[in-house]
């Protein structure tokens, strides 16, 4: 047993204490996979029904019932905002409770595991602050969930905080929870007045804006919950018919779900008699190689019903059944990031649109707790991936998106250490391993940048600002002024072969480079603003002098084919300017090295040098797989299992970067000022595309861009719900823009210079049409 178990020992000495304290049924062990059932009876007097607020941290996951009724499913957050602290739900009960007396219930999972994705922090127990009758303390009684137990081996993989879950229906009584159950037989919790694993000392003193979103939580920290609970759907029915009624023999049922998805499964079902054993997993159970997660029944004799608490997530939901089992129904609760898929993006070219509603279906997949590489081998906040989460978030969910990527963001920099070096994931258990490229990558114009160029969240700016600042001390350069490669933990720079290393690392050095004099001069920090641009100018030009060779960058020691990695940030960077561009086009010709992740890149870079119509024929080759497979997400690699990466699951997050581009660049809009108070319209890939249309929603709301090629002009059409000073258009220079607003009077166009070798044409109009010919 291990330290918590001492705790037990002692716990008779401490005094019963009535004001809120941190809770844990008695038996209570530190130990994985424990489930804990809590009740309190309490009054609510009739001034108190109006307003109930409560508070609530707890390690790990709670199912907060009122008066027999779930309010709560699935509360709290994997731990945590910073090392070695919580957040904190909060929650206003008033319209579940009665005047006079009530009841509440706690389901408290314990997943007593350290791991890529959350920080155990020793002790299976919570505290509730609020109005003084429901506060947690030593009147509260508590238990060790009979039901709940393990299902051996094979058990969930290493990365993964969440256990199997097993349940014994012939230990439940699913009575607990209402007013009169009689728990007299339940004794009172173990009551600690302050937290029994205080946290160590912060590297860093906590920032202002840390300090406003603090708790105060006897004798630890916590931090308000940044994002909304989850978006939980009723129960629904699965796509593959199935005979209700029927008595079973052995068998598993593969019942498809609409689309790939986080589910929790249900059954409602009669068994002959005790002891059976059922099973729930999905198609995805061993998605990217190791085991994920399930769900072990054993039956009660007659009729019972059962959803599973813990979500999965695949294409199907595959029940395993004993012989004698009868069902009546099997559905599945989908639940998720509370946002919507508001935004749209369709074209003549079926393909794209369809790969489009992928990288979205993938995007949201990987979003809850945190961001997530993948729902089911790890669930972890690769920054690689968030990077381009992030990007595509903008155009393809509501904006409470954000919530996510502020959170995020948070993480990352908030779990810098002492010797000022940040790695991911976090928050993280069980890794602690730099990868120096993603955290250049983080912090660069695409990560922590590119979240303030979209929303205008300049508060965000000066809370990170000097940990980015601190991490990009770390990092020197040579007396040329090309970076001096740093091993970190993990000197990844993408999965595949022909990985030209010390380009890499230059460019994604410049990009950072490039945040931290944007940020700089956002927080008026002249002299590291000079300074970036200072180091930017000389690696520029080192970058230039000792990698171009002529007709492609090439470091000196590597020995593998062209890597169009390296080109293709070297474009979007600026390392690059345009006279080497036809090179470099042939280079992206010739060279397919690049992983999904860095895919995004090579077409972006293709867009930038005007070259859109090539990068939809290079998108939909190198994309041909996932396009065309029955699958609903994208995969981690260019293909499934031994043709992936890293065990090759078949949605992974990094995999969608074209979403953005296709939005970007074809579609197309992109911000030109922070927040989207002015921005681009930037049709492209024409004639191959004949038209394009995308809506999406901006922190000032809604847009919407069409616009249709005829052969001899292009028709485009713009609508804001929502003033703006201007809209500019880039349109390639022998097009000549004109126009007329909605009420059909005509607007003018005037030209504002060129930009990547096109014309920049800007109207003042708001609603409008534009034909260019």
């Amino acid at each position: 047993m291990r330290l918590l178990f001492l705790f037990g020992c002692l716990l008779s000495f401490l005094p019963s204490l009535t004001a809120q304290t941190w809770i844990a049924a008695r038996a209570a062990e530190d130990s994985p996979n424990l489930w804990q059932a809590f009740r309190h009876d309490f009054s609510v007097s009739a001034a108190e029904m109006a307003e109930y607020p409560i508070k609530i941290a707890a390690d790990s996951k709670y199912w907060l019932y009122v008066n027999g009724k779930l309010v709560v499913r699935e509360g709290g957050l994997k731990r945590g905002p910073y090392l070695n602290a919580y957040y904190v739900d909060t929650f206003d009960l008033a319209a579940h409770l009665l005047e006079g007396e009530n009841t509440i219930g706690i389901l408290l999972w314990y997943f007593g595991k350290q791991s890529f994705s959350h920080q155990s922090s020793g002790f299976p127990g919570f505290w509730l602050d609020g109005p003084s009758a429901i506060q947690s303390s030593a009147e509260w009684r508590g238990i060790i969930h009979p039901a709940f137990g393990e299902t051996g081996p094979p058990r969930p993989n290493y990365r993964l905080p969440e256990s199997n879950i097993a349940f014994d229906a012939t230990k439940y009584d699913d009575f607990w929870k209402v007013p009169d159950y009689d728990d007299s037989a339940w004794p009172r919790v173990r009551s600690l007045e302050v937290h029994p694993f205080p946290p160590a000392e912060r590297p860093f003193p906590l920032t202002s804006h840390q300090r406003q979103r603090q708790i105060e939580l006897p004798g630890h920290r916590g931090e308000t919950r940044p994002i909304a609970q989850w978006k939980n759907g009723p129960l629904a029915q699965y796509k593959t018919p199935y005979q209700r009624g029927a008595t079973q023999t052995f068998d598993t049922l593969k019942l498809a779900l609409p689309y790939n998805a986080q589910v929790t499964p249900y059954f409602r079902i009669k068994a002959p008699e005790a002891g059976l054993r059922l099973e729930i997993l999905t198609d995805n159970y061993r998605g990217g190689g190791p085991p994920n997660v399930r769900t072990v029944y054993y039956t009660k004799a007659g009729v019972q019903s059962f959803e599973t608490p813990g979500w999965m997530n695949g294409h199907e939901v595959w029940y395993v059944l004993p012989a004698g089992i009868e069902v009546f129904d099997l559905a599945y609760r989908e639940s998720g990031f509370a946002t919507e898929f508001t935004p749209l993006f369709k074209s003549s070219d079926a393909d794209l649109d369809l790969l489009w509603k992928k990288a979205q279906r993938t995007l949201y997949l990987t979003m809850r707790d945190t961001y997530m590489d993948c729902p089911d081998r790890e669930r972890a906040q690769w920054w690689g991936d968030v990077v381009n989460e992030l990007g595509e978030t903008v155009y393809a969910l509501d904006r409470r998106s954000d919530d996510l990527t502020r959170k995020a963001i948070r993480e990352l920099m908030h779990w810098q250490r002492k010797d000022s070096t940040i790695y991911s994931p976090v928050p993280a258990g069980s890794w602690d391993q730099e990868l120096p490229m993603q955290m250049l990558a983080s912090v660069s114009h695409y990560g922590i940048w590119h979240y303030y160029h979209n929303t205008g969240d300049r508060d965000l700016i000066s809370e990170v600002y000097p940990a980015v600042k601190r991490y990009l001390a770390v990092w020197k350069t040579q007396p040329d002024g090309l970076v001096v490669r740093r091993k970190g933990g993990w000197t990844w720079g993408d999965w595949g072969n022909n990985k030209d290393m010390p380009i890499l690392f230059n460019a994604w050095y410049y990009l950072a480079l490039r945040g931290l004099e944007q940020m700089a001069t956002l927080e008026n920090d002249a002299t590291t603003a000079s300074e970036a641009r200072t180091k930017m100018e000389q690696l520029k030009a080192a970058f230039n002098r000792t990698y171009w060779n002529g007709s492609s960058y090439r470091s000196a020691d590597y020995k593998g084919e062209t890597d169009e990695r390296g080109h293709a940030l070297a474009v979007v960077s600026g390392l690059a300017d345009p006279t080497k561009y036809p090179a470099i086009l042939q280079v992206f010709r010739e060279q397919e090295h690049a992983s999904p992740y860095m895919e995004k890149y090579v077409l972006e870079a293709l867009c930038k040098m005007g070259e859109e119509e090539y990068a939809i024929t290079r998108m939909k080759k190198r994309f041909r797989k996932m396009i065309d497979s029955e699958y609903t997400t994208l995969f981690e690699g260019w293909g499934i299992g031994k043709e992936g990466y890293g065990g090759g699951t078949y949605n992974h997050a990094w995999s969608g970067g074209a979403l953005t581009i296709m939005n970007k660049y074809l579609a197309g809009a992109v911000a030109t000022s922070p927040g989207w108070a002015t921005y681009r319209l930037q049709p492209g890939g024409f004639p191959t595309l004949k038209n394009a249309a995308t809506t999406f929603e901006s922190p000032r709301g809604p847009v919407a861009v069409s616009w249709e090629w005829t052969g001899e002009e292009l028709r485009l059409t713009h609508e804001a719900a929502f003033d703006v000073p201007y809209v500019d258009i880039l349109l390639p220079t022998d097009l000549e823009a004109r126009g007329s607003n909605k009420a059909g009077q005509r607007i003018a166009f005037t030209r504002q210079g060129t930009l990547d070798g096109k014309q920049i044409w800007r109207t003042e109009a708001t609603n409008f049409t534009c034909v260019a010919r």
